[in-house]
């Protein structure tokens, strides 16, 4: 399931390719070398009804963070925003977060803004996150976009971990750069895969694989005529009909949105396999599009699973 990749613990399993970029050099400094290696782990917990809590954490350059906010609706939840003030992801860079809530504990995690993947020339960058979520807590790991620029490798792989009676929800958003002034397919590799298990059973292994000078992005068995790629993942697996409701009214919020507004976005929701939960994907051609249409989900989520919409103050 996991292999190293130059940082000295274990990552996500990585795809061929990437396997072959991991041997090229770099000029300016080795791959997962010193500022290069970030990580950020975080774990909550919480006491009955009380507030939950950030009661470990570290962070490594080029990650920071200033401590939790109480500002969410959501009743006992606290909200970490990841701070990367060294401007973008650079070639080589190996940035990981583990993050972890304990029984009962609620917590949201997003970053202060977009993250930039940098042009490369060689080998790529990684960015990589494992979530537990233990029984009865809720988790929700919801970045800003990932934009990507000209000649850039960028390796998102997210996986999670689920207990009996926890929630995990997982945003991700793909703008390629240059939507308005060049080829916005203008990078070489994109891979984004998100794997979750509940007590050791997979039951969801999904990957957005985008590689232009293989196949044209454009091309209908791909993203075709969009530019941006959205996905939700919702993962609640003790759901009492396997989450059909849910994945009902997410589709009828899209639609209404859609039948409101000229703004093209194409959506689809499906149920996932076990009863686990379930998954949107959002194909625009402007982020501001693909984004709005995905609060629109995560807020449908929140107000099925627990009662509260997404707050203002988020960007989703």
């Amino acid at each position: 399931m996991s292999v190293a990749d130059g940082t000295g613990a274990d990552t996500a399993r990585l795809p061929p390719a990437f396997e072959t970029y991991a041997g090229e050099p770099l000029a300016q400094a080795p791959a997962a070398g010193p500022g290069k290696n970030g990580l950020l782990e975080a774990t909550f917990a919480r006491a009955g009804e009380g507030p939950t809590r950030l009661v470990r954490d570290r962070a490594e350059v080029p990650y920071h963070h200033t401590g939790t906010l109480d500002t969410d609706p959501v009743p006992g939840l606290a909200t970490l925003v990841a701070q990367e003030p060294t401007g973008g992801v650079a070639q080589g860079d190996r940035h990981r977060m583990r993050l972890e809530t304990q029984s009962g504990a609620r917590a949201h995690v997003t970053t202060q803004s977009a993250t930039k993947v940098h042009s490369m020339d060689a080998n790529y960058a990684h960015l990589d996150a494992a979530l537990s979520v233990e029984a009865g807590s809720v988790l929700e790991y919801v970045p800003g976009p990932t934009i990507v620029n000209e000649d850039a490798r960028c390796l998102q792989t997210v996986s999670v971990d689920l207990a009996d009676g926890a929630v995990a929800i997982v945003a991700d958003v793909l703008v390629p750069d240059g939507l308005s002034d060049h080829d916005p397919f203008s990078f070489d590799h994109y891979h984004s895969r998100v794997e979750a298990r509940h007590d050791d059973r997979l039951v969801c292994a999904d990957a957005v694989d985008l590689r232009p000078a293989k196949l044209d992005p454009r091309d209908p068995a791909s993203v075709g005529e969009y530019g941006v790629v959205g996905s939700l993942y919702v993962f609640a697996p003790d759901g009492n009909d396997g989450c059909g409701a849910l994945v009902e009214t997410i589709r009828e919020r899209l639609a209404t949105l859609e039948s409101e507004s000229d703004r093209s976005v194409h959506a689809g929701v499906s149920a996932l396999p076990c009863e686990a939960g379930a998954v949107v994907r959002l194909l625009g051609h402007r982020e501001a599009d693909v984004t709005g249409a995905l609060r629109a989900a995560w807020d449908e989520t929140r107000q099925e699973l627990l009662g509260v919409g997404a707050p203002a103050d988020r960007r989703y």
